[in-house]
This record gives C-alpha cells, sequence and structure tokens, in this order.
C-alpha cells in the first residue's frame, strides 16, 4: 500500500516589487475612453451635441424675440441632453456584460467595486461636461441674438447653471443604476424609459396616486430644475424620488453586480 506524497506547503504569492494596483483616476480616464470607443457611445453624444445645437437654432428662428436670451438657450438645450444622457449610464455598465468584456476586466482588477466606482465617476464627469458644452451652445445663441438685435440676449439666472447639474448628475446616475440592476442594455433602455412614463400616466389618472405622484414622479419633481427658483419643499420632493428611482436601484445593482458570477 503506498500512500500520496505530501504536498509542498502553499506559498503566498505577490504582485512584483514595484507594481500597483491602477489608481481611481486612471480607472476613471480608462472608463472615460469607453463612453467614446464604442460606435454606440460616440454616435450617442455627436446625436445629443446636435439636437442641443438645433434646439437653439430653432429658438433664435422661431421663439419670440425677447425669449432669445442665455437663459431660455440654455435651459432649451438641457432637455434632449436631459432625455439621452441617462442612456450614456446605461451603456457605460451593461457594455461590459453585452461585449463580453467583463471576464477581461474583472481579471485586471478583480475588486469590482473598484471599476464601478470609476464607471461612475466617468458618467458624473461626462453630464457636468454636457452642462458646459449646453453653456457654449446657449451663450453662442445669445452672442447671434445680441448681435441681431435682441434687447439683454446676456440674461441668465446663475442658480440655473447649479441646478443643470444637479438634473443632468441625477439623470444619468439614474440610467447607470438601471444598468447595474438590471445588466442588459436593451432592457435598462427600456424600462428607464417606459417605467416612469407609465408611473406619470397612473399618477394623473387616478385620483388616489395623485398625492404620491407628486413625491415620487420624477417627472415632476425635477421639472422646478429648469427654473431659477427652487423652494425647500420642492427640494423634498426630488429627495425623495430620488431614492425610490435612484438610490434603491443603484444599491440593488452594486450588490446584483458584485455577486454575478461572470463567464
Amino acid at each position: 500500500m503506498t500512500t500520496a506524497a505530501p504536498r509542498p506547503p502553499a506559498v503566498a504569492t505577490r504582485p512584483p516589487a514595484g507594481v500597483r494596483r491602477p489608481s481611481l483616476l486612471r480607472l476613471t480616464g480608462v472608463e472615460s475612453r469607453k463612453l467614446v470607443d464604442t460606435r454606440a457611445g460616440f454616435w450617442l453624444l455627436v446625436t445629443i451635441g446636435l439636437l442641443a445645437a438645433a434646439l437653439v437654432a430653432v429658438m433664435l428662428i422661431w421663439a419670440p424675440v425677447a425669449d432669445r436670451t442665455l437663459g431660455n438657450l440654455f435651459t432649451a438645450t438641457l432637455l434632449p441632453v436631459g432625455v439621452l444622457l441617462p442612456v450614456l449610464g446605461i451603456l457605460s455598465v451593461t457594455g461590459e456584460w453585452s461585449q463580453r468584456t467583463a471576464l477581461g476586466t474583472f481579471a485586471l482588477v478583480p475588486r469590482r467595486e473598484r471599476v464601478i466606482g470609476a464607471k461612475l465617476v466617468a458618467v458624473v464627469l461626462a453630464a457636468l461636461a454636457s452642462v458646459l458644452v449646453s453653456l457654449a451652445l446657449a451663450a453662442g445663441g445669445a452672442l447671434v441674438a445680441d448681435a441681431t438685435g435682441t434687447a439683454d440676449a446676456w440674461r441668465t439666472e446663475p442658480a440655473l447653471l447649479w441646478h443643470a447639474a444637479v438634473l443632468q448628475v441625477a439623470g444619468v446616475l439614474m440610467g447607470a443604476a438601471f444598468g447595474l440592476l438590471l445588466l442588459n442594455t436593451p432592457l435598462a433602455i427600456v424600462t428607464y424609459l417606459v417605467l416612469p412614463i407609465v408611473w406619470s400616466t397612473l399618477g394623473a389618472t387616478i385620483g388616489a396616486l395623485r398625492g404620491p405622484a407628486g413625491w415620487l414622479d420624477t417627472a415632476l419633481t425635477m421639472e422646478p430644475l429648469y427654473t431659477a427658483g427652487v423652494s425647500g419643499e420642492q427640494w423634498a420632493r426630488l429627495g425623495v424620488s430620488l431614492l425610490v428611482w435612484l438610490v434603491a436601484p443603484m444599491a440593488g445593482g452594486l450588490v446584483r453586480t458584485l455577486r454575478r458570477e461572470v463567464s
């Protein structure tokens, strides 16, 4: 009777000297490049910019002369950006799974929360950059309006700028939250776009839901951000709606993404 040779003791392996894990800043740079590396992400950004520019042009042509101000032009650019930017947030997190790159990504950076954190920072930076682009387009429109005789063409409210930042950052993070929760690009996009519409419709048609809709319908709670004046109650309503549509799916999505098996 033979006995198996004893196994050698396990030796803990360490990364080679001088090799460090990538910093959050570096990971954020990588994830920011991913936003434009794919054709879907690139053309989505191009479409957002073109739509915003087109709305400025339409206002300069069709809007009453008195309305062709910097503030009005800036507000007009926020709508198409606010609708499409969350789709970019969805693509940023579901692309790893739809393009089957998750295995490579999480093999290089095993701590998934660092990758997710970098993705979220990247989309937030993209949202803030979109606000600056909207402001630049609006300023170009105001310059044209001023040159064509619009009185007070540069009139605006400073609060609009940071209201726009809150609006776009909240929107893109909501998209990312749905992407993390569902991990499927078409399903996440359809759910993100359709579910709030269904809720808004129910809130408008069913009397018992009209009260809760004022606190949970993001179409209503985000509307004041398009203006310069937002009351304390309106901020409270926005916060409650974001708990439901952003924080809850984000928490569930983080748990699912961290636990999902990569194949």
